[in-house]
């Protein structure tokens, strides 16, 4: 009985070890991206050409959005299974993800990076470049709202122009004590701007999906939307790429500025 009980309590005891020195999750092992088209599907007749070489440069173009109403929207995920699949983020994982990006075409549009939450994984939470005004902000879903367009920084995009967008997620103690926090970076003709360190706020945490973080499962990834043209042909495509995407390397400084038909030169 003395072996007996001295066995189950040394189990016991390297279990508790075992235990405490394991991490309980593990940021996925990305090493692909899963691309969703006609997420919204307000222009059924448009046509959508995906380009996936991941990691040296995802595009996605829509043509013949003379359509009336809103917009076609298109979303790329980080997968760790090749793209079969888009990956699930959890609150307590850390990881940074970026890519140099261009907005083309003879239409409108908006797009950029996104962390989504479980409840909307394709739509909401976005890093967002728009071509109609100008506006860069971040918002949606469970993310810190933040404008660069705002002061301190009062940026504009202007289409054509090559952008290099960041997001840096740092879990903390998912806690009122140690929130999430968030930042977002970006480089805009040579120049590098940064929200600094935002944190998360509670969310539901009745919803049974983690609190004071990104919800678990998150996703992460691009999207982009083409506005429709409301029936004029002469501005009914939208084409967006993504160029250099990183996950897991912070780089708050983009590769040298690339002209646009360098990077269609590389994608065709």
């Amino acid at each position: 009985m003395k072996r007996i009980r001295y066995n189950v309590a040394a189990t016991l005891a390297m279990a508790a070890l075992s235990f405490a020195v394991a991490p309980a999750f593990a940021t996925p092992a990305i090493n692909g991206a899963n691309v969703s088209t006609r997420v919204f599907n307000n222009c059924p007749s448009s046509t959508v050409t995906v380009g996936n070489a991941y990691p040296a440069i995802i595009c996605i173009n829509d043509e013949n959005v003379d359509c009336f109403g809103f917009a076609n929207m298109h979303v790329w995920s980080f997968s760790a299974d090749g793209g079969a699949t888009p990956a699930d983020f959890a609150n307590e994982d850390k990881f940074v993800f970026s890519a140099d990006m261009v907005i083309n075409g003879t239409g409108q549009g908006e797009a950029g990076l996104r962390l989504s939450p479980w409840w909307s994984p394709e739509v909401d939470g976005l890093f967002n470049v728009r071509t109609t005004d100008g506006e860069i902000a971040c918002f949606g879903g469970r993310l810190p709202f933040y404008s660069f367009s705002g002061a301190p920084h009062n940026l504009r995009y202007h289409k054509g122009d090559l952008i290099h967008l960041e997001i840096n997620y740092s879990p903390n103690g998912t806690s009122q004590a140690s929130p999430a926090q968030i930042e977002y970076k970006l480089t805009y003709n040579g120049v590098f701007y940064t929200s600094g360190l935002l944190n998360f706020d509670e969310g539901n945490p009745a919803e049974g999906h983690g609190s004071w973080g990104c919800l678990t499962p998150a996703r992460a990834g691009g999207h982009m939307k083409a506005f429709l043209s409301q029936g004029d042909p002469l501005t009914a495509q939208v084409e967006v790429c993504w160029r250099d995407i990183q996950f897991g390397l912070e780089k708050p400084t983009p590769t040298a500025p690339t002209s646009w038909g360098k990077i269609k030169a590389q994608y065709h």
